[in-house]
């Protein structure tokens, strides 16, 4: 009994002992390596790992301990304390994926809700309508808002329904007009760095999936643009009424007076109610002058401030030039305001390709002409307010706007194409700014 335990401590001893100098080749132990396995003639500086092990990382690894059996170097690696990791190899690795060899910025890609929360296969379509970019919805909503607003009975609250009826259509036709534009223009965004990543530019849907997705967001954003044709029959109930009206006075000259401005409202409400089915042919229409054209931006500005007009008459049943207008006008100032400063960010490309532009226009004097299209945008929201008759709050608001207008206008660096993207982003804020004054003011009028 004695002698089995005798070995048994000697086959221990050998275990834990590679370099045991015992003769036994059949001795029970993880490796059998003589110390000579380490050094090397050839190499001053020896690798202290067996040649079957591979050595550790460097980062992870202690030069005070040597490497043996599996289970040294699992509990060495878990002790080992790592304070900081170099990432200057990756650093430079980013820099060169995010610059090209002149310097040129590159598009980051930027994981999005989109990423987190849709199945892979709806991604490309949510970024082909910008769900994940929701800037352009509030610049095509807020002159909508404004309308609405504008329109409500003096000391109330705007029409709820009606805003939201907006709301929707204007992230449904949004989408409608950035998947026209992203199937109209798909060579040239490959050729340009910030939208050569786009679904249909990149090759992740093809143009006829496109077409079905845009025909897919044209039948919803009618479904809703539709419910406005329910003010249609208002409209031409009051003006039957007025007609009723004016035959009962007596006195002919004030009764032909009084009918043509029976037809006016007749004819302009049911042109702007009966135009909303159309909206979306509004914007492809828009889409096919931006490029070609000059100012594309000033197309754009028509456009995409139809809402101006369109809420007022939705809610009224009619339309008032003298507030209407000037709203529409200012719309479209602030229209070329933004998308100028936008339009510089792809300036370079834009030059390249043969892509016109109001960037390109205007060169180095841009912020002159963006500080008087921002006048000129002021201008028409205090007239329009005045002609209104709104309370005070709004002229107030409408200070805090201009503010918030030149902070863009002044502090805008031209030539960064992350300080103009964050300028353009920021005209949500002048939106809501507004919105906010026109709101006030007519609870206090």
């Amino acid at each position: 009994m004695a002698s089995f335990w005798l070995s048994r401590a000697s086959r221990t001893r050998r275990f834990l002992n590679p370099f045991s100098s015992s003769s036994s080749s059949s001795s029970i132990c993880l490796f059998s390596i003589s110390p000579s396995s380490f050094t090397s003639t050839t190499n001053p500086n020896p690798s202290p790992y067996p040649s079957h092990i591979s050595p550790p990382n460097p980062l992870l690894q202690s030069p005070t301990h040597r490497y043996y059996g599996r289970r040294k170097l699992v509990a060495d690696y878990a002790v080992v304390p790592v304070s900081h990791i170099s990432t200057s190899t990756t650093a430079k690795n980013d820099e060169n994926r995010s610059s090209g060899d002149n310097g040129d910025a590159k598009v980051k890609v930027v994981s999005s809700w989109i990423d987190s929360y849709l199945p892979s296969h709806l991604r490309p379509y949510a970024r082909l309508a910008r769900l994940d970019k929701p800037i352009g919805t509030w610049l095509l909503a807020w002159p909508c808002m404004w309308s609405i607003t504008l329109a409500a009975t003096p000391g109330h609250l705007p029409d709820f329904k009606m805003l939201m009826l907006f709301g929707c259509g204007a992230l449904l036709l949004r989408g409608a007009g950035c998947t026209i534009n992203d199937l109209l223009d798909r060579d040239i965004d490959t050729m340009v760095e910030r939208t050569k990543l786009r679904p249909v530019a990149s090759g992740l849907l093809t143009p006829f999936q496109g077409l079905c997705f845009l025909g897919f967001q044209l039948t919803l954003g009618l479904g809703i643009l539709l419910q406005l044709n329910n003010y249609r029959p208002k409209l031409l109930l009051q003006a039957t009424n007025k007609r009723e009206d004016i035959g009962s006075r007596e006195k002919e000259e004030d009764r032909a007076e009084e009918r043509e401005e029976a037809d006016v409202v007749d004819f302009w409400g049911s042109c702007i109610t009966g135009a909303s089915p159309d909206f979306g042919g509004i914007i492809f229409v828009a889409s096919l002058l931006l490029s070609p054209h000059e100012e594309p931006q000033a197309f754009l500005g028509l456009t995409f401030n139809w809402g101006a007009l369109l809420g007022w008459a939705a809610v009224k049943g009619n339309i008032d030039p003298a507030i209407v207008l000037p709203l529409y006008v200012s719309g479209v100032f602030w229209t070329l305001v933004y998308d100028t400063i936008y339009a510089h960010q792809d300036k370079e490309d834009d030059l390249k390709v043969g892509v016109k532009s109001t960037a390109l226009r205007f060169g180095d004097s841009t912020k002159k002409w963006i500080m008087g299209f921002g006048i000129a945008c002021i201008g028409s929201l205090a007239v329009s307010g005045f002609n209104a008759e709104i309370g005070w709050p709004y002229y107030t608001s409408l200070a805090a706007a201009s503010g918030q207008l030149a902070w863009q206008i002044w502090t805008v660096d031209l030539s960064s194409r992350a300080d103009c993207n964050r300028k353009f982003v920021s005209n949500k804020w002048f939106g809501a700014i507004v919105f906010s004054g026109i709101l006030f003011g007519r609870l206090s009028a």
